[in-house]
């Protein structure tokens, strides 16, 4: 089949077969990054600008890597030193972009629908998203898919209890719509004060006790605290947290044996996680890392070169 998208701006609207198809070029692009040469020119000649209006390591660095690996020249922009410190709109700062040859935009901004915004506006470039507000982060849920179903061999029936701040997170709301396309079951549990009141909208069981959610549950991913988008206090402490809601060894003993870890980053130790279930044999924690890379090149090969093919 052929990819559709010509922008990956969220996961709304994919079909099972493009997950599969990301997946399987994914796993072709990880025997890659295996190689002591890590180097194609699948894209060479094309430019990849990283527009970031927020903080980020891993999906940056990721993006990057990414399309060097696959030959392409890149240009990380932050808005730190730039001319929107001055008042440029981001319709201009992205035009500027575009009309020094970008081929692709990689953004992530904290305004919900930024990246479908500069989609309708740009003439030439592609836009992909990497994450705006609270609404969607797609690569970060297409890499927990791969991580997943690396570790698993499927996705089809598992069950997947995500964990922490539901209500102010963009890589809950993917995961979600990944996870569910791909026949997987989904389960979520925090505070009250931190689940969505759109919650049944998700399509998903909601279970206020964690050591509930656990129970039957391959995958358990936690979410951190988002306190960049609190504007009140929703929990009476961290340490309180971690005890009711915190993966700690205890928690685990709870969930199959074959359950693993999984965590978007950054993680906060004593927090949502506890650093001997972080470091332990079951995290997946730097495998998500890893094969963030791989998603990555898969998305920009698909969308700038490959077509699916």
């Amino acid at each position: 089949m052929r990819f559709r998208h010509r922008h990956v701006l969220d996961l709304s609207d994919w079909r099972r077969e493009e997950y599969e198809l990301v997946l399987d070029q994914a796993r072709v692009f990880e025997e890659l990054l295996d190689r002591p040469i890590k180097k194609v020119p699948a894209l060479r000649g094309k430019m990849v600008v990283n527009l970031f209006f927020e903080p980020s390591t891993r999906t940056r660095v990721s993006f990057e890597l990414a399309a060097k690996v696959l030959g392409a020249d890149v240009i990380n922009w932050s808005s730190s030193g730039s001319s929107t410190s001055k008042g440029e709109t981001l319709k201009d700062t992205a035009w500027t972009l575009e009309a020094m040859g970008a081929d692709a935009v990689v953004v992530r901004h904290g305004g919900i629908g930024a990246p479908h915004f500069l989609a309708e506006r740009l003439r030439h470039a592609l836009v992909i998203n990497a994450g705006d507000g609270k609404h969607a982060h797609p690569t970060q849920a297409l890499l927990d898919l791969y991580t997943a179903w690396k570790r698993f061999g499927r996705l089809e029936g598992l069950k997947v209890a995500i964990l922490g701040d539901i209500s102010h997170s963009r890589v809950a709301r993917s995961d979600v719509q990944a996870f569910k396309a791909m026949g997987a079951q989904v389960v979520l549990c925090g505070p009250r004060t931190m689940i969505p009141l759109e919650v049944e909208a998700l399509g998903c069981a909601c279970e206020p006790d964690p050591r509930r959610a656990v129970e039957d549950a391959q995958v358990i991913y936690l979410l951190r605290i988002q306190k960049e988008r609190i504007g009140e206090v929703l929990f009476p402490t961290e340490s309180e947290y971690h005890r009711r809601y915190g993966a700690t060894r205890e928690l685990l003993e709870l969930a199959p044996k074959d359950a693993v870890v999984m965590h978007p980053g950054p993680i906060n130790r004593g927090v949502e996680i506890e650093s001997a279930v972080a470091d332990g044999d079951r995290s997946l924690i730097l495998d998500q890392v890893k094969s963030g890379v791989a998603v990555r090149m898969a998305l920009l090969f698909l969308c700038l070169g490959g077509g699916g093919r």
